[in-house]
């Protein structure tokens, strides 16, 4: 679907017309494209201590060009800002004025992320736990650590020129080498980010391994993706076949000529196959054993919507949404968990939607899906973790589909520009934000939903 308004501000005088109206501005985004630099310039590390050390080394390892003075260049392609040592809130003063002194440097497309540590049964994302080991923290101590996420937050929405601010939280333990941290890391400085900004990881231990080609992580992997025939679905099975995996797309009967299409294309497997099923798992895990030895990732992405104020929902639309949208995830999880096939460090990854995080008018069956999902992905994290796996979610904004296409213009219109990148995202920034996910370099992150809606103003 295009977007009408950003192409004619890209122009000069639709931009100039823009300026004059003070209507937003919105740029084309910095996304991931195999060749091109991780970062759009020099990089710079604020901060100090063993963490911001061993940051300055990872990124050293991956040939950036990294400066620790702010005089040392005129422009950034990304600041980080090591804060792991903080102990009180006034601590926070001197680095982040040094960030300010430095944001009117930032290139276009560039990155701000935080290194921190997260606030004792706080997070910052839609579901979080305490690590035992946080939960002795001192009060000035738990501040100064939230206390960054409300930075973080806010600076993201004051970017402009499509850069994003993100943040790493690191657990009690957990050091800024650790092969995850490293990861999410890489992640949010990369244009595999690009529709990411103003959200939280947290890695929870070091578990975790880094690829041994950033280009192909899931290569000898198997992954299957539900709700695959179309739209994101598509997406996230063509960006994981991009990445080295062997792919199973899944999509009810109905989507077949579509589904064969997508699976001749990506060489894949096609699975015929209602997610509603009584036996959808044991059925899935069985075809993925046949045809390509075992299963490691997972990606339900299958997904309906039946909107209607609840004043006029009936049963009809409200018992489908949930079952197609949550229960079915959560009889699928338990058949995979129990079956045998699974590969030894398992990737599930679900997806929500903001509406979960913050509701939506109309949609209040499929917002308590998607809300729900959240939950089931916190409290399967146990469960996952004991197999050596992982399982998140992905909670999209407005993303430029079919689907959205059908939302009337004006309203359309309205919904694009209410985030901090003004622009409705792609289904490429969900499918990286997923491939990431199921990645081995996401193996310390666990139970967490990320958000893919470049700073949505609904919701955290």
């Amino acid at each position: 679907m295009t977007d009408t308004y950003l192409d004619l501000v890209r122009t000069g005088p639709g931009r100039a017309l823009a300026r004059r109206l003070g209507l937003p501005a919105p740029v084309p985004l910095r996304r991931h494209r195999r060749g091109d630099p991780l970062v759009p310039g020099p990089v710079l590390v604020l901060g100090g201590g063993p963490d911001a050390d061993r940051v300055a080394g990872t990124l050293l390892g991956w040939d950036l060009d990294v400066r620790r003075h702010p005089e040392d260049v005129t422009r950034f392609g990304a600041v980080l800002l090591v804060l792991t040592d903080l102990e009180r809130p006034a601590e926070l003063t001197g680095p982040a004025l040094e960030l300010g002194g430095v944001l009117r440097s930032l290139a276009p497309g560039g990155r701000v992320v935080t290194v921190s540590r997260p606030a004792p049964g706080i997070g910052a994302g839609a579901a979080s736990a305490t690590p035992a080991g946080a939960r002795n923290v001192p009060p000035a101590v738990a501040a100064a650590r939230q206390a960054v996420v409300g930075f973080l937050r806010s600076v993201g929405h004051e970017l402009r020129g499509g850069a994003t601010a993100n943040g790493v939280l690191l657990a009690e333990g957990v050091d800024a080498g650790a092969p995850s941290a490293q990861g999410v890391l890489r992640f949010l400085l990369s244009g595999r980010s690009a529709f990411v900004s103003g959200q939280f990881l947290t890695v929870d231990d070091a578990a975790g391994a880094l690829p041994a080609d950033w280009e192909a992580p899931l290569r000898g992997r198997v992954a299957a993706v539900t709700g695959a025939a179309r739209g994101i679905g598509a997406q996230i099975a063509r960006t994981l076949a991009g990445a080295g995996a062997r792919v199973v797309v899944v999509d009810v009967p109905a989507a077949g000529d579509a589904l064969a299409a997508l699976a001749n294309e990506l060489h894949a497997v096609a699975l015929q196959l209602d997610v509603t099923d009584e036996h959808a798992g044991e059925r899935l895990l069985g075809a993925a054993r046949e045809r390509l030895g075992r299963l490691d990732v997972v990606v339900h992405n299958a997904g309906i919507t039946r909107d209607r104020l609840l004043a006029n929902m009936d049963r009809t639309r409200w018992a489908p949404v949930l079952a197609v949208n949550l229960e079915s995830q959560l009889r699928m999880n338990e058949q995979l968990l129990a079956g045998q096939g699974l590969g030894e460090a398992p990737r599930i990854v679900s997806l929500a939607s903001t509406s979960g995080v913050a509701g939506n008018r109309g949609q209040s069956n499929y917002a308590a899906s998607k809300a729900g999902i959240i939950g089931m992905v916190a409290a399967t994290a146990p469960l996952v973790a004991a197999r050596g796996g992982t399982i998140n979610a992905v909670a999209p904004g407005f993303i430029e589909t079919e689907m959205t296409a059908r939302i009337p213009a004006a309203r359309r219109e309205v919904a694009r520009r209410l985030n901090s990148l003004q622009q409705g995202g792609l289904p490429e920034d969900v499918a990286q934000a997923v491939l990431f996910l199921a990645s081995d370099a996401a193996g310390g992150i666990n139970g967490q939903t990320l958000r893919v809606c470049g700073q949505n103003l609904v919701g955290a």
